[in-house]
């Protein structure tokens, strides 16, 4: 299980109101306690956090508002002490506006070799003044802005598949491969066990700018072949060290197939399960997910990751209780705030379906105190470029970016010093999702992720991880039910009680349930024939001891 620490809200060491590294350091006992192998965190590098760090300005200084680099090394140190390894964020397709090279490159003027870092281009029309061809941003609008001189003279345009922030760079340029695989040796020497690497299939761009309504195929910027060779490059660095790292991907792939050719052998270790995390809450297609996933994962020998959540979605008990509880980023904001007493629900029951999977779990800080979106944020305290404007009705990504409570009964909830506002405000109702509140509380949601971590840990043994796939079992067309490793998981994902048909005995519970029946939304995990022997917990929970995979 590895857990994503967002720094800015986790936990404020310093009493400013903005979480950082000492806010984290003092957090570890929480995390070991939870039960979680490693820590992804976001970028904490030095940045004018335009795009919430995703906008690097130096990769090999820290924000003064997180702390500093030694600070970064305590943490990774401590966290290893602990048997918790790091991960950190490398965002190889852009950087900041502010970034070193990007100055240079401005100040150089058209035609200056420091430009061949990005992508500088003159603009189309007898003045220059339209794009130079039709690729979108993300955030919205045009890919590309244009420069003026510093008397006012219009000049070249710049490609941005992000925020105008974030100029990307050109990978054909061998100053930016070698800068990034330094800047890889440059974490792994300061003992980070692996790279998440973010936007993973952008880096490489069609050289004739090829327009998208042309149709082209292969894509002009996404999911190019040339792209592999790359990670082919950095798996050398990562398998040059001594014990070797880990790369995982974030790649926005519909089609599995693609996504595993990302990790053969030679390329990237894992990659984020980005389909799953978008997938409805409905049996057909969840399972079709899995399937999919593990079936081309075993083609290239790579273990499947899942994800229900990140810094950039939907919190999973909003998502799931609305209408569609699938997610897509250009309908993040037109759910509605539907049902959150069904979304918790479900979210408990997706946390248990999950973990019962093969392969490593990603696990999103709050997911395991059952937080809501907060969709009331003032527009005014609103940090997030995603948002595009008031007219479009997309709040962004802030919501789930709200600072963790951990006691008390009010804002700022323990997260930073009583007085001080945290960098965004918490809702006034969080008191009883706190840590506090919910530490040693039968049935909570933490106490809940914790019978299931350690449970988990118990039920792995080297020749249940073997498994490529879990061995699916008859259910009602609404039920998932499988086995792997010394559990069998079956989730309800319908509207009417089932039963169990089955007098083995229940080792977790997402919900309260009679004997013998499943409830809707509602996951157990059940003992299997040769399953690990356990005893109640201090809180009512049936667990058990041991360890797992990741």
């Amino acid at each position: 299980m590895v857990y994503q620490v967002y720094p800015r809200s986790f936990a404020d060491g310093n009493g400013d109101g903005v979480g950082d590294l000492a806010g984290v350091r003092s957090r570890l006992p929480y995390l070991l306690r939870l039960g979680v192998d490693a820590l992804w965190f976001t970028p904490w590098y030095a940045s004018p956090l335009r795009d919430g760090g995703y906008d690097v300005s130096d990769y090999r200084a820290v924000h003064p508002l997180f702390g500093t680099l030694e600070e970064a090394e305590r943490l990774i140190a401590d966290a290893a002490r602990l048997g918790l390894r790091t991960i950190v964020d490398v965002v190889p397709n852009h950087v900041s506006r502010d970034h070193r090279w990007f100055r240079e490159a401005v100040a150089a003027g058209p035609g200056g070799r420091a430009r061949e870092r990005f992508h500088f281009r003159p603009g189309l029309g007898p003045d220059g003044g339209l794009p130079p061809n039709d690729w979108q941003s993300e955030f919205g609008g045009p890919a590309w802005t244009r420069l003026t001189d510093q008397d006012g003279t219009p000049e070249d345009w710049y490609l941005h598949l992000f925020s105008p922030d974030q100029p990307d760079l050109d990978w054909s340029h061998p100053e930016v491969r070698a800068e990034h695989e330094d800047v890889l040796r440059f974490w792994f020497d300061r003992g980070v066990a692996g790279v998440r690497v973010d936007s993973a299939t952008l880096l490489v761009k069609d050289p004739s700018l090829a327009p998208l309504s042309a149709g082209a195929d292969p894509h002009p910027y996404h999911d190019r072949e040339e792209v592999h060779e790359i990670y082919r490059s950095w798996r050398s660095v990562a398998d040059s060290q001594e014990p070797p790292r880990m790369l995982v991907g974030e790649m926005w792939l519909d089609d599995p197939d693609r996504l595993a050719r990302y990790l053969r052998p030679d390329e990237l270790h894992t990659a984020f399960n980005l389909a799953y995390l978008s997938a409805p809450w409905d049996a057909a297609a969840l399972r079709s997910c899995v399937e999919a996933t593990c079936r081309a994962h075993a083609a290239v020998d790579a273990p499947p990751t899942w994800v229900l959540g990140n810094h950039d979605t939907t919190r999973v008990a909003t998502r799931y209780g609305r209408a569609d509880t699938s997610f897509d980023f250009t309908t993040m904001a037109h759910g509605g705030p539907g049902d959150l007493a069904l979304g918790t629900r479900r979210a408990r029951a997706a946390a248990l379906l999950t973990l019962a999977l093969p392969g490593s779990v990603y696990l999103y800080q709050g997911e395991e105190l059952g937080l809501p979106e907060v969709e009331d944020l003032p527009a005014d305290r609103r940090h997030d470029p995603m948002r595009l404007g008031a007219d479009s009705g997309n709040p962004g990504r802030d919501g789930c970016r709200v600072p963790l409570p951990w006691e008390g009964d009010a804002p700022p909830y323990g997260f930073c010093a009583d007085g001080v506002e945290p960098w965004l405000p918490q809702p006034g109702d969080w008191a009883r999702l706190s840590v506090a509140a919910q530490d040693g509380t039968a049935g909570s949601t933490l106490e809940l992720y914790r019978a299931a971590l350690r449970l988990r840990r118990a039920c792995r043994s080297p020749a249940a991880t073997e498994q490529p796939a879990p061995r699916w079992l008859p259910a009602p067309p609404d039920v998932l039910a499988f086995r792997y490793g010394g559990l069998e998981c079956r989730t309800n994902l319908g509207s009417r009680p089932v039963s169990l048909e089955t007098d083995r005995q229940v080792l977790l519970a997402s919900a309260p349930s009679e004997d013998g029946v499943l409830p809707p939304d509602t996951s157990v995990w059940l003992r299997a024939p040769d399953g690990p022997a356990v005893g109640p917990s201090p809180t009512g929970t049936l667990i058990a001891g041991g360890r797992s995979d990741a």
